[in-house]
C-alpha cells in the first residue's frame, strides 16, 4: 500500500564491485503508522516518510536494504532488491499511506548502506504526520545505527 510505486526503484539500481573499498553500514529507525488516542484501545492512523538522505557533497553513496517490519517484529516489506545510489546531497523518501496500518503502534525499518571512506554517513528520517478537520500532527524520529 506505500505510494510510491516498486519500479521506481529499479531505475536507481547500481552494481557494486566488490574491488571498492566501501565501509558497511546498518541503521534502526522507528516509525508509526498508528499511535494510540485517550487510551490503550483507540488508535489514530498516521502517513509516514521515510526520509534517505545522503549527507555527502561530494561522494554517490549506496544504499542495500530497506525494510519495514511491524510492531512484533514480522517483516511487511523490502522496498528495492538491489543496491541503489544516492547522488551527492540527493534525498529520497518511502511513503507510507494512512490507510497502511500493517505496522501498528512500533513498526521499525533496518536500512543497509556503504560509503566510501571519509564519507559522512547518510541521514534517516521518519516523518509522521496526519490532519482531521483543523487539527495537525506531525513528529520525526531519527535512525540509530547498529553497525
Amino acid at each position: 500500500m506505500s505510494s510510491i510505486n516498486p519500479e521506481n526503484w529499479s531505475k536507481r539500481t547500481v552494481k557494486i564491485s566488490s574491488k571498492d573499498s566501501l565501509i558497511f553500514g546498518k541503521s534502526y529507525l522507528s516509525v508509526y503508522s498508528q499511535i494510540y488516542s485517550n487510551t490503550e484501545h483507540r488508535t489514530h492512523n498516521l502517513t509516514s516518510m521515510i526520509s534517505m538522505r545522503n549527507t555527502s557533497e561530494f561522494d554517490t553513496i549506496y544504499l542495500l536494504r530497506a525494510e519495514y517490519y511491524d510492531t512484533f517484529g514480522n517483516s511487511i516489506r523490502k522496498y528495492f532488491d538491489s543496491p541503489i545510489y544516492l547522488a551527492p546531497m540527493e534525498t529520497t523518501e518511502i511513503i507510507i499511506d494512512e490507510l497502511d496500518i500493517s505496522g501498528g503502534t512500533g513498526s521499525n525499518f533496518i536500512l543497509e548502506w556503504k560509503i566510501p571512506k571519509n564519507c559522512p554517513e547518510p541521514l534517516f528520517e521518519g516523518i509522521m504526520t496526519s490532519t482531521m478537520g483543523q487539527q495537525g500532527l506531525s513528529f520525526t524520529t531519527q535512525a540509530k545505527r547498529l553497525k
